[in-house]
């Protein structure tokens, strides 16, 4: 797939630039120094600047967050490129996320080749959002939802990847489980529970303190085996507006 919009690319690649060296920063959190070729591909494809509030927009290709309205934000480019990676999406996968937001991660799992169903809970942005991607090209590879991601999307399930984009406690992680497949990947904010701690040791507290949030919530990859078996990697601390469960906002 391909956006129609083709301004700003300089800035784009000089986005990615910086996404990458964020990406060598962090190799020992994650495990790897680069992003997979595809993401880096689709970062230089979405036009970021058409997903901000015009206002916003000549910060729009900065290594960070921007309001979008509602309370809500689009992440910065290194999560979302670090969250479309860790899903390890495919041509042809079918990817739920939770949180539509502006649509920009939707962009980008779209531009990986997903099939894409998202839910947001405030129908004001799951309406614009609807118009933009529409108006980028995307309209037929992404379907969106207004509703309460805490539920999931379970009509369309069993699901390749889930992409959680707001902070979310394990109450709910637990639940969106049962609409990822066996052999799928879920990428996740989680709110640590009490007195767990982090499995990274004093390595993760440096990184919290250079990231300038509190270790409570981590980004997570949960993998389901074919048994249905799931394993849970926390990668590194994160912040994130809270999800916010029950029925849509007025």
């Amino acid at each position: 797939m391909e956006a129609t919009d083709k301004g700003r690319v300089e800035e784009r690649v000089a986005m990615v630039r910086v996404v990458a060296a964020d990406a060598v920063e962090t190799s020992a959190w994650l495990g790897k120094a680069a992003l997979a070729p595809e993401v880096v591909a689709a970062m230089k494809m979405v036009p970021r600047h058409r997903f901000v509030p015009e206002e916003c927009q000549v910060l729009a290709y900065a290594n960070r967050p921007q309001r979008i309205g509602y309370g809500q934000t689009i992440s910065q480019p290194f999560i979302v490129a670090l969250m479309s990676d860790m899903a390890a999406v495919r041509k042809g996968d079918r990817v739920l996320e939770i949180g539509t937001g502006c649509g920009y991660q939707s962009a980008m799992l779209a531009e990986l080749g997903a099939e894409v169903y998202s839910v947001e809970r405030i129908p004001q942005l799951a309406a614009s959002a609807r118009d933009r991607l529409d108006g980028l090209g995307y309209g037929e590879a992404i379907h969106i939802l207004a509703g309460d991601g805490a539920k999931g999307w379970p009509e369309h399930a069993p699901y390749d990847s889930i992409v959680v984009t707001a902070t979310t406690n394990p109450a709910v992680v637990a639940e969106l489980l049962k609409q990822l497949a066996p052999g799928g990947r879920m990428v996740v904010p989680e709110i640590q529970e009490a007195g767990t701690g982090d499995n990274k040791g004093a390595g993760i507290l440096g990184l919290a303190r250079w990231l300038a949030v509190e270790p409570e919530t981590d980004l997570c990859l949960i993998t389901k085996d074919e048994k249905g078996v799931c394993t849970h990697m926390r990668l590194l601390p994160v912040a994130f507006v809270p999800l916010v469960e029950g029925d849509p906002a007025d």
